[in-house]
């Protein structure tokens, strides 16, 4: 895997929540690639493309048209290809039953959509920073498991 650069992708229906993520992104100090998707079908399509490379990290948001955050959870948990993909989920929803359903469903991160975009750059930054150390230092999965609101 190329680690000069953190493959992430982002899965969310809302315009204005997909143009706050891609800013704070790219003021985060780490080389990034970001693609972006829509939607759950989307998402799955972009992920079971023949010959796609796959992402280092997918944020995944809960509340999506056509196929929800869960059904996506879901479905890449069930495919040993995807095995190894870090999820974060990526949501406005605080509900418990939401952080441990995600949990219980194999997500390794659950992040509450913040409203500032300096806690928003701040939570990004951890995040990477946890993903570029697991990529880079054979850590296992489960080490990477955090909920950060």
């Amino acid at each position: 895997m190329n680690y000069d650069a953190l493959h992430i992708l982002l899965a969310d229906d809302d315009d204005d929540d997909r143009l706050f993520f891609k800013n704070a992104i790219e003021e985060v100090k780490f080389k990034t690639i970001v693609s972006m998707v829509n939607d759950g079908v989307e998402l799955m399509e972009y992920l079971i493309k023949p010959g796609s490379q796959l992402p280092h990290l997918v944020f995944l948001d809960l509340n999506m048209p056509r196929k929800s955050g869960i059904e996506c959870l879901k479905e890449i948990r069930s495919n040993s290809k995807f095995k190894d993909l870090l999820i974060a989920i990526y949501s406005t929803s605080a509900l418990q039953k939401d952080i441990e359903e995600t949990f219980i469903g194999g997500a390794n991160i659950y992040i509450k959509k913040p409203n500032d975009y300096e806690q928003l750059k701040n939570i990004l930054a951890k995040v990477i920073t946890i993903n570029w150390q697991y990529h880079t230092s054979d850590l296992n999965r489960e080490n990477f498991l955090l909920n950060i609101q």
